[in-house]
């Protein structure tokens, strides 16, 4: 049957595992630096392995000219590490895209998150010509096409081992229109997403709302949902996020929390105040992760801890989710969603 591999296993990836035994998944991420230093990919690795099933290895996060997903990757997978490669339809045309998914599969990388990527202008090279070959929906049928019926995107076989990946993309539950967001959703899901993983969440009841159409679409029963965790590290940082992010829904009794967290203590110890909003930003997202475990269709929490890798530890424990299902637990019988 179409799709049926190792044991009924997409790809045999140990995120697809823990989620398909039923186990509340952690994902986090991890940014390539913008030099040829692999020492900074082994020392975040350090920080993340035994704290997440999988972390998401940035592709050119932010336009910004970074490491590559797949070089970074091949050096977190080194260092016991399970890497979720980005690719985005920024920066390459579909023969490009195949050419690096059958290059990360040879290299033993088993997840991929397909996403749009951030336009060249935000980044350090706006000059730059995007590419757009496809969109992140006809990427995603790309990839699956490429696993699922061993062909590439214009239909010829591929002769020999075909890349077999645990598929991903993004959804934003807060974009415009609120209430076309579900739908949006759905179509990657018809598309063959495996797992989604949200943009960062601060709007819980919010939140909910997008997650009971989702569940009336039927979608939560056929994809995997992890959901986006940011901590927060100041009152600048929340209230950037509510005033000048798009698509992002920060209540305002989170910058206030944020806010009088540091009240008290003097304005010239600075270094007392950031520990004291970090330990904050620390609390509500703990909060927040207990929250989410409890909505009904959300498989796991995807935390983003933009260089705060030891916030992930503080979060997993804080949480209750440590310690993370070694291999060994994980039946390898066929399990859960079956995405048929």
């Amino acid at each position: 049957m179409s799709g049926e591999h190792l044991n009924g296993y997409k790809a045999g990836s140990h995120l697809e595992r823990v989620l398909r035994a039923g186990h509340f998944a952690v994902t986090a991420e991890l940014g390539p630096p913008q030099a040829a230093d692999g020492d900074v990919i082994r020392k975040k690795a350090a920080l993340l392995k035994g704290y997440c099933d999988a972390a998401n290895i940035t592709d050119n996060q932010t336009a910004i000219v970074r490491m590559s997903s797949i070089g970074a990757g091949a050096i977190a997978l080194q260092e016991g590490l399970e890497p979720v490669i980005q690719m985005t339809c920024r920066d390459r045309n579909r023969l490009a895209m195949q050419s690096d998914l059958l290059g990360a599969s040879a290299l033993g990388m088993r997840n991929v998150l397909c996403l749009t990527g951030d336009h060249q202008s935000f980044g350090n090279h706006p000059t730059a010509k995007n590419v757009h070959d496809l969109d992140s929906v006809q990427l995603v049928q790309m990839v699956v096409g490429m696993r699922d019926k061993k062909a590439f995107q214009c239909g010829e076989e591929i002769k020999g081992a075909e890349p077999r990946f645990f598929v991903g993309a993004a959804a934003n539950p807060f974009g415009d229109p609120f209430e076309w967001r579900p739908y949006r959703l759905g179509k990657k899901v018809e598309a063959g997403a495996d797992f989604i993983q949200t943009q960062l969440i601060y709007n819980i009841e919010r939140f909910a709302e997008f997650m009971e159409n989702v569940r009336r679409l039927g979608l939560h029963q056929r994809v995997y949902l992890l959901a986006g965790i940011g901590p927060l590290k100041s009152p600048g940082m929340a209230k950037y996020m509510r005033d000048q992010v798009p698509g992002m829904d920060m209540p305002n009794e989170l910058v206030d929390r944020m806010t009088q967290a540091a009240e008290g203590i003097d304005k010239e110890d600075k270094k007392a105040r950031a520990a004291a909003w970090r330990d904050e930003g620390v609390r509500i997202a703990i909060e927040q992760i207990n929250q989410l475990r409890k909505i009904e269709g959300v498989a796991g929490v995807h935390i983003m801890a933009i260089e705060w890798e030891e916030a992930v530890k503080l979060l997993v424990e804080g949480a209750g989710l440590y310690p993370r299902p070694e291999p060994a637990s994980i039946p390898e019988a066929d399990a859960g969603l079956t995405h048929e």
